[in-house]
């Protein structure tokens, strides 16, 4: 019998949704996780005498939770861009300006 090992998807899409906070860049780590989880839960699918339905049944909690993981990190990289790209830049260099003079002071 083989293994199916979850770990490495549950602390890929763990890291992602610490890392959805900067822009969503937590996609990063989200989409392999999902793509892991993914081929693994294909390769059990066709072969499921060489797995435990346990282990299926624990990889597809782990797809689910990666699934998550990236629509997370991708609504907020899609919100970002957006505000990016509609944002005025002179505004935005102006307060990043005013905050590093208080720093100064």
């Amino acid at each position: 019998m083989k293994k199916l090992n979850t770990t490495l998807i549950y602390v890929l899409s763990s890291i992602s949704l610490l890392c959805c906070c900067f822009a969503g860049l937590g996609i990063l780590l989200a989409l392999p996780s999902f793509l892991i989880a993914n081929k693994k839960l294909k390769d059990a699918v066709l072969n499921p005498e060489e797995y435990d339905a346990d282990e299926i049944k624990a990889m597809k909690t782990a797809k689910t939770f990666a699934m998550v993981a990236l629509i997370i990190n991708g609504l907020t990289f899609v919100y970002s861009a957006y505000d990016l790209a509609t944002s005025d830049f002179d505004k935005i260099k102006e307060e990043f300006q005013n905050a590093l003079d208080q720093y100064k002071q």
